[in-house]
């Protein structure tokens, strides 16, 4: 794992890792920052909060499908690139312009278009990964990208948890800004040829007409094509299957598990931020561990167990936490809940490269996106409205249950479905 991080010869996937690390981290005291912002304006508002967040999830519907065939087309570092300098821009905007003014309509606004990039950049991201390394490289690549992940939301939130705290929101949406524009400096050190236009014949774009359509109708075949692959690849169709309960799960208790900590605890988001930072690095923890031992596993086992586990952990977690509020007890819960889904994004990334084809890639990683946050952002509702008449402990509680359900479900499947990765 660390000749990868090490050796001249990954130079390209150093810069991408890194570049991944300041803007992830950035983006956790952003997320903290608008946390802070609901709970100035809405204390205790599950509805309030719900609907900030969707307007992070509404871009996916919008802009995902047509995502992937774009990516597909376009050079992956440029669009990187460009994605970090305009979100950037966008977020020096709210504390500079529009946290000022009473309606909060205006940042709703501003998070909308900055997360409509952020379609372009994450199945960007994903792709360009196979470019950069060897395959016999990938599962460690995979195992790096999402500990760097990890890593990032530990340190955002265990800094954004303070910084907003006692400093409010505008200085965490200043730095978030910062690390979108560090990270593009870094991206664009990255030693691959520039390419700004699509890659068809540049002519033809500059014709009217006939070759608008040309273009279009090429979009739209593109996009068939994707769909009809998808339906033809039965480990994507298992990936998106176990994806969307997970991230179901997610969003019924993501809105849920803010207030419930807030309200049991009686702060806004330094606790958050504690526990944020355990349970971070019990996902680390799940991360180096698969890297380390996943090709000896079944990827389907693999998702199934931790679904199980992750699942009775979220239920004691509420039960405890209920009953008596010890933020000691809440750490070692957290951290241990980290541990136990963490493999759950190495093994569906690395599946997903492995089966997928270079000309195809952007478009399942899209697919990935669309099916993921269309279950956040419907169970992220559904939970915050079942707030208002369920308690949040039993809320959490029947999450964790639906997890183990399904996990179950999964260790059901026929043996041909288990692939080893």
């Amino acid at each position: 794992m660390t000749s990868l991080l090490t050796h001249s010869e990954h130079r390209n996937f150093q810069r991408l890792w890194l570049a991944q690390l300041i803007s992830q981290f950035g983006d956790r005291i952003n997320q903290l920052a608008l946390v802070g912002l609901i709970a100035e304006r809405a204390p205790g508002s599950t509805l309030g909060l719900a609907k900030l967040m969707a307007f992070t999830i509404i871009p996916v519907f919008i802009i995902q499908p047509f995502a992937g065939v774009f990516i597909d087309r376009w050079d992956r570092r440029t669009t990187l690139f460009v994605c970090d300098i305009i979100r950037g821009l966008l977020v020096l905007s709210i504390p500079l312009v529009f946290i000022y003014w009473p309606s909060i309509i205006q940042i709703y606004i501003v998070v909308f278009f900055a997360f409509c990039f952020s379609r372009f950049y994450v199945p960007a991201k994903m792709s360009i990964i196979p470019d950069l390394v060897q395959k016999d490289h990938l599962l460690t690549a995979n195992s790096l990208m999402t500990m760097t992940g990890m890593m990032a939301t530990g340190l955002g939130a265990a800094l954004g948890a303070f910084i907003i705290e006692y400093w409010g929101a505008k200085n965490g949406f200043l730095i978030d800004a910062g690390t979108f524009f560090f990270s593009a400096l870094l991206l664009s050190g990255m030693t691959l040829p520039w390419r700004w236009t699509l890659k068809i014949d540049r002519t033809k774009i500059m014709k009217a007409g006939k070759e608008i359509r040309t273009l279009q109708k090429s979009f739209w075949t593109e996009f068939k094509e994707g769909i009809q692959y998808l339906a033809r690849r039965r480990e994507i169709w298992l990936v998106l299957s176990m994806l969307f309960v997970l991230f179901s799960a997610a969003g019924a208790a993501y809105i849920v598990v803010i207030v419930f900590i807030q309200q049991s605890f009686g702060s806004v988001t330094r606790d958050l931020g504690i526990l944020a930072i355990f349970l971070v690095l019990g996902l680390m923890g799940g991360v180096l561990a698969y890297g380390k031992w996943g090709t000896k596993a079944r990827w389907f086992q693999t998702i199934s167990w931790c679904l199980i586990l992750g699942g009775t952990m979220l239920s004691i977690f509420a039960i405890s936490v209920g009953q008596s509020p010890k933020l000691s007890t809440a750490i070692v819960l957290a951290f241990i809940f980290g541990l136990t889904i963490g493999p759950i994004f190495v093994a569906t990334n690395t599946t997903v490269h492995i089966v997928s084809n270079d000309e195809m890639r952007g478009k399942v990683f899209s697919a990935l996106e669309i099916v993921m946050h269309f279950a956040f952002l419907i169970a992220m509702l559904l939970g915050s409205w079942a707030s208002k008449f369920v308690g949040a402990m039993s809320i959490l509680i029947a999450v964790g249950g639906m997890c183990v359900v399904a996990g179950l479900l999964g260790l059901l499947r026929k043996k041909g479905l288990e692939e080893k990765i």
